[in-house]
């Protein structure tokens, strides 16, 4: 209670008896207190809950108010992973700064699909441009495909294996290769890599390095030493950058569809939704399977 006085700047008593006042109005409980300090009641995780989409409706509104004194101004706040900061976000934002040079941009990366819900789900970013199919149970989302974005085998511009036209699985097995553990693939909506080397009749290949790092897969690759599984797009688009190249070799799996997930029935503000926009224009060559440039 001390901490939230301090944090909106007026006195203790006048937090306690702010909640006072609200629970008599309720006539429910909001906060337990005890000697080991205060934590909501079911009613107030509720209310809580509740009040958050009424601020970030409030929010929202300054910021169109914003937007229509300055529309070249606004706040993009997008979540994403790893692996889609090294693709078309950086060339999406690209594009953005040049043509609308005030907006800004808030980039929140997480580590799991669990974690992108959950930012979107309390509001922490406007929306979601992912390559992981985002999971609709309890119907809040609305979910857009923009293309899909199938696995590539990847080596170093320098390897021994770029001097051959054609290869064979097999020959990859007993390779290092550095990759994500497997069963983070598995909540990537089919996209596992044990299964296209098991559809082949072939054993796993083996984890020389094991991380959920695309950095860390970018740096080792590009020595030429290891192998590593990476989205397509980012071998079209900053392959040569990167130092890495696709090999002729193709998983047997099905490609992870791009997607863009916004909260069901909230607003986009409109720094948000020319991201969106553009996003969408810079997909179409992926859906269509051409080369960007």
């Amino acid at each position: 209670m001390g901490k939230a006085a301090t944090q909106l700047a007026v006195s203790q008593p006048a937090i306690s008896q702010a909640i006072s006042d609200l629970e008599h109005v309720l006539g429910v409980r909001l906060l337990d207190r005890s000697r080991h300090g205060v934590e909501p009641t079911p009613y107030g995780s509720a209310f809580l809950k509740w009040s958050a989409v009424i601020f970030d409706n409030l929010k929202q509104g300054v910021e169109e108010i914003d937007y229509l004194a300055d529309p070249t101004a606004g706040e993009v706040r997008v979540g994403t992973i790893e692996i889609m900061i090294a693709g078309l976000v950086p060339h999406i934002i690209s594009r953005l700064s040049r043509q609308y040079p005030r907006l800004t941009f808030t980039v929140n990366q997480a580590a799991t699909r669990a974690m992108l819900l959950r930012d979107l789900r309390e509001r922490s970013v406007d929306f979601i441009f992912s390559r992981i199919v985002m999971p609709n149970t309890e119907g809040d989302l609305d979910v857009e495909f923009l293309y899909e974005d199938p696995l590539v085998a990847v080596v170093g511009a320098s390897s021994k294996w770029l001097r051959r036209r054609k290869i064979d699985a097999a020959e990859l097995i007993d390779e290092p290769w550095c990759l994500p553990p497997f069963d983070w693939y598995a909540e990537a909506a089919g996209s596992v890599i044990p299964e296209a080397f098991r559809a082949r009749g072939l054993a796993v290949p083996r984890h020389t390095v094991k991380s959920n790092s695309g950095n860390l897969f970018f740096s080792l690759v590009a020595t030429g030493q290891f192998i590593s599984a990476l989205p397509a797009s980012i071998i079209r688009l900053n392959g040569k950058r990167l130092g890495i190249k696709g090999l002729p070799f193709e998983f047997p799996i099905r490609p992870d569809p791009i997607c863009i997930a916004t909260l069901r029935g909230r607003s986009i503000n409109p720094a948000s939704q020319l991201f969106i926009e553009c996003a969408r224009e810079l997909s179409k060559p992926f859906a269509k399977g051409a080369t960007v440039r």
